[in-house]
């Protein structure tokens, strides 16, 4: 086992390629210790070089709804009215501070989704 840091993206290629030659080794193995040092290395590289950005607030509402079974009428509580739960749907009313702690205590969507675009 030869691992050393990953500092820039010629490392992150050959991390990347180490980790595919061993992919699949057996847990507690020395390949599979190495597999998962990799990983961990990858991912923090990657946490702060590659970050994701947020994630667009209706695009986590309507996938919150999705992992649910919910349908639009069931945001009311959160939301408002059949009507205001539509505009936030459909792009033509942005969330308020109390829409956005109502979803969030309520569907446990995090912050940082609900207020991806109030910057």
């Amino acid at each position: 086992m030869n691992i050393k840091p990953i500092r820039n993206g010629d490392d992150l290629a050959n991390a990347l390629a180490r980790m595919e030659q061993l992919w699949g080794a057996p847990m507690d193995s020395p390949a599979g210790d190495e597999l998962e040092i990799l990983a961990v290395l990858i991912e923090k590289y990657e946490e702060q070089h590659q970050p994701l950005p947020a994630s667009d607030p209706i695009d986590a509402i309507k996938f919150r709804m999705d992992q649910q079974g919910l349908v639009p009428r069931d945001l009311e509580p959160f939301i408002g009215s059949s009507g205001r739960v539509s505009e936030v749907l459909n792009r033509k009313r942005k969330l308020s501070l109390a829409m956005i702690k109502r979803l969030h205590d309520g569907l446990r969507i995090p912050y940082e989704s609900l207020l991806a675009d109030a910057a």
